[in-house]
């Protein structure tokens, strides 16, 4: 635990009170851009910030279903079975490049690339090594959209995965002594939960004294987020990033399939406890906590009656849709 002045360090104050944290886009694709949203807040309150996501790329850019593993990267650098640096030329198998690809060259660094095929376990000591690797006390895992937080019946919900074995690695990280929080940032942009849900799970959230605060967008923060989805191929982020500039009510994403509603809300990042947020709303991630791979836990909510990312990608590869 973080202490300042001799009193443990509590909600917000948990990034106001880091020198720099690691913040990893957790869903793939453009969550890596809800990842430079969290470094924004967290140079605002005085500190610093690595940012990364995982190696997951929608369909339009990666035909192959599912995450690539670290050893399928071309032009990275590896770090450890489940992490590895990427830079702008770091590509995937048949040449595509990652979001973080796109991101590491506006900023002109080293990214960090999560893969999620080991499971939590295996992540977790990956984004040990990273963090130590970058000197950085604070993990911060970044969800876009909102399905982190998923009961697993929502009925816009399709790719909770990635989101559940991600987060599921935080207890994990918090047994090695790596601090880590949770963000949610974007709510309901990727047209899977709705905001209303989103605002229920984060409820839930709140109740199980896991709501850490909330923080907007400010004006030079969307200047700078502007930039990054010009370059970052993302339509949730975006979306984010245009609630920020004033955008309301429907409009349709994902070719015309799902349908984000827009509102302030989802210019906002709210910051969670994961253990609260695993004891209450985070369902889909209590229950693949103890999967030994990205497969197990596919098959664990498969079980269960939840399509996720993979079903989709699988069956699209299949010609089945």
């Amino acid at each position: 635990m973080t202490f300042r002045g001799g009193a443990p360090v509590a909600g917000i104050d948990k990034i106001l009170g880091h020198r720099r944290a690691l913040a990893i886009g957790i869903g793939g694709g453009g969550d890596v851009v809800g990842a430079f949203a969290v470094a924004e807040c967290c140079r605002a309150l005085g500190g610093d910030a690595v940012i990364g996501g995982v190696t997951w790329e929608r369909r339009p850019i990666d035909p192959l279903p599912g995450a690539r593993r670290v050893d399928e990267l071309i032009g990275a650098e590896p770090l450890h079975p489940a992490v590895a640096l990427a830079g702008p030329e770091t590509v995937g198998p048949g040449g595509f490049r990652f979001a973080e690809s796109h991101m590491a060259g506006l900023l002109g660094s080293q990214v960090v690339l999560v893969d999620p095929n080991p499971g939590p376990a295996a992540i977790a000591d990956g984004l040990a090594a990273a963090a130590r690797r970058f000197d950085c006390d604070l993990v911060v895992l970044v969800d876009v959209g909102g399905d982190v937080l998923a009961h697993g019946d929502e009925p816009g919900l399709s790719s909770p995965l990635c989101d559940a074995v991600m987060l599921a690695a935080a207890p994990r990280l918090a047994a090695q002594g790596v601090e880590t929080v949770g963000a949610l940032f974007g709510a309901g942009c990727d047209a899977e939960l709705t905001p209303d849900e989103v605002l229920e799970r984060v409820a839930e959230v709140s109740a199980a004294d896991g709501l850490l605060g909330v923080w907007g967008l400010t004006p030079p923060s969307v200047a700078r987020l502007e930039r990054a989805i010009e370059v970052v191929p993302t339509e949730a982020s975006a979306q984010a990033v245009a609630c920020a500039r004033g955008a309301w009510g429907p409009l349709p994403i994902r070719g015309g399939r799902r349908t984000v509603q827009r509102t302030p809300t989802g210019a906002m990042t709210f910051y969670f406890d994961p253990a609260a947020a695993i004891a209450s709303a985070s369902r889909c991630t209590a229950a693949v906590l103890d999967a030994d791979s990205l497969e197990a836990a596919q098959e664990i909510l498969a079980a269960a009656g939840i399509r996720t990312e993979l079903d989709y990608e699988r069956d699209a590869a299949a010609g089945r849709i």
